[in-house]
C-alpha cells in the first residue's frame, strides 16, 4: 500500500495554485494539526491492522513547516501503526524558504526521509517574483547544496515551463542551470492555468500573456531532449530521472495501486472505494476524532476503472498494456478504437510494441486531447 500525508499549511498562496491549502496562522496550529494525524493513524490500525506500506509521501501546501518535533511524532505513530517495510521510499516535499535551516534538514534524514522534493519552479528570480513565489533562485540552489550537506542523495527538483514572459532559451538555460545542480530526478511540469486563481485571472484581463502554443511545444519537446541527453529518463508526462530514481510513490499511482491518505483533503482508494477527507480543519477533526473517516466512500465502477487504467497508463511512456486492458473490460483495444489508433499511428503520435500502445513524444505533448478521442469513442 501507499501512504500519502497531506500537510495543507502554506506561508502564503502562489499566483497559479489552485492546490487545497490554508494560511498558517501559527505553530499551535501544526501541533494540533500533527495531533489529528497521529489520531488518524491509530484509527486506521484499528481498521486495517498492521498493513504493508511500501511509500510514505509528505505532499501539500508546504510539509516543511512541520517542525521536527511533529514530523517525528508522525513517523513514530506510523511505525507503530504500520508496518513499513524495509528500505522504503519516504518522500517530503519542501519549499526553499522554509527549509533553510541545515540542522532541519539534516534532522529530517536522521527520521528516515531519504527522498527529498524541492519545488523550485524556476531558477529565474524574475519568473519566480510573478509566479509569486517567496524565494529566489540564489536560495533555490542554497536549499540544494544544504540538502546534499544534510544527506540527501535522492533529490527531486520541481520546475514549471510555459510561465509568462519565458521563451525556449530562458527554458533551456533554466534546465542546464538545474542540471549542473545534479539532482536524481526532475519534474517539469506545464504551467496550467486553473480557475480562480490570480494568475488566471490576470491572464484572462490580458494583463499577463503567456508563450504562445508552438513556443510551449517547442519548450517541452526540446526540453525532454535535454534531459534525456544529459541521463534523465522521461518515464511520465512530467517526469525524468537518472536510472533508478523514478519516484516509486507516483508510479504507485500510475500502476493503479492501492493508497491511503491521511489529513485534511487527502483522497484515498482501497479495493473499489475512494473517498476524500474533508478539506475544512474543524470538519476534519469532527470525523477523525467520531471515528467516521472513510465513511462517505464511493463505490468505483468497472467502467470507471478502465478509464483510469487507460488514462493512467498513457501518462507513462510505458504505455497501455494491452493485455490488461483486456482481462479488466473483457474487449480489446485495439479493436474498439481501430479507426482511431490508424489516425494517431498516421500522425506519428502512438507506437505499438511489445504488447503495448504507448504516445510518441509528440503524443505525450498533446495527450489530453487523445485521451479525450478515446473516452469519446467508448
Amino acid at each position: 500500500m501507499l501512504l500519502y500525508i497531506h500537510v495543507p499549511f502554506c506561508r502564503s498562496k502562489c499566483a497559479y495554485c489552485s492546490f487545497f491549502s490554508l494560511p498558517l496562522s501559527d505553530e499551535l496550529s501544526l501541533n494540533a494539526y500533527v495531533s489529528l494525524l497521529v489520531e488518524e493513524i491509530a484509527f486506521w490500525n484499528r481498521r486495517l491492522g498492521r498493513v504493508a506500506v511500501d511509500t510514505v509521501y509528505f505532499g501539500g501546501g508546504t510539509p516543511s513547516l512541520l517542525p521536527l518535533v511533529g514530523v517525528e511524532r508522525i513517523i513514530h505513530a506510523l511505525d507503530a501503526a504500520f508496518s513499513l517495510q524495509s528500505g522504503l521510499e519516504w518522500s517530503m516535499e519542501a519549499n526553499p524558504e522554509s527549509c533553510g535551516d541545515p540542522e532541519y534538514l539534516r534532522g529530517l534524514k536522521s527520521l528516515g526521509v531519504n527522498r527529498l522534493s524541492l519545488g523550485l519552479q524556476s531558477l529565474d528570480t524574475a519568473l519566480l517574483r510573478r509566479l509569486g513565489r517567496a524565494h529566489d533562485a540564489a536560495q533555490g540552489v542554497r536549499i540544494f547544496d544544504l540538502a546534499r550537506w544534510a544527506g540527501f542523495e535522492n533529490i527531486n527538483l520541481d520546475l514549471i515551463w510555459g510561465q509568462p514572459g519565458q521563451r525556449l532559451r530562458g527554458w533551456l538555460q533554466t534546465l542546464t542551470k538545474a542540471l549542473d545542480l545534479q539532482p536524481e530526478h526532475l519534474s517539469c511540469y506545464g504551467l496550467s492555468l486553473e480557475q480562480d486563481t490570480p494568475l488566471a485571472r490576470e491572464v484572462a484581463s490580458g494583463k499577463v500573456v503567456l508563450p504562445a502554443e508552438d513556443e510551449q511545444a517547442k519548450m517541452f519537446l526540446h526540453g525532454a531532449e535535454l534531459l534525456e541527453s544529459k541521463g534523465r529518463i522521461q518515464y511520465e508526462i512530467s517526469n525524468f530521472s537518472r536510472m533508478g530514481y523514478a519516484c516509486l510513490h507516483n508510479q504507485g499511482y500510475w500502476e493503479g495501486r492501492e493508497y491511503l491518505g491521511l489529513g485534511a483533503g487527502a483522497v484515498s482508494t482501497l479495493g473499489e472505494r475512494r473517498w476524500e477527507n474533508p478539506r475544512a480543519l474543524p470538519a476534519y477533526a469532527l470525523l477523525v476524532r467520531s471515528g467516521q473517516v472513510g465513511g462517505q466512500a464511493q463505490e468505483l465502477t468497472p467502467a470507471e476503472r478502465i478509464r483510469e487504467l487507460v488514462m493512467l497508463s498513457l501518462r507513462t511512456t510505458r504505455g497501455l498494456e494491452l493485455n490488461a486492458y483486456g482481462k479488466l473490460s473483457g474487449r480489446s483495444f485495439l479493436h474498439e478504437h481501430a479507426p482511431l489508433i490508424q489516425v494517431l499511428r498516421q500522425n506519428e503520435l502512438i507506437r505499438i510494441s511489445d504488447g503495448r500502445l504507448r504516445l510518441s513524444k509528440t503524443g505525450l505533448l498533446v495527450s489530453n486531447a487523445i485521451l479525450e478521442r478515446f473516452f469519446a469513442t467508448d
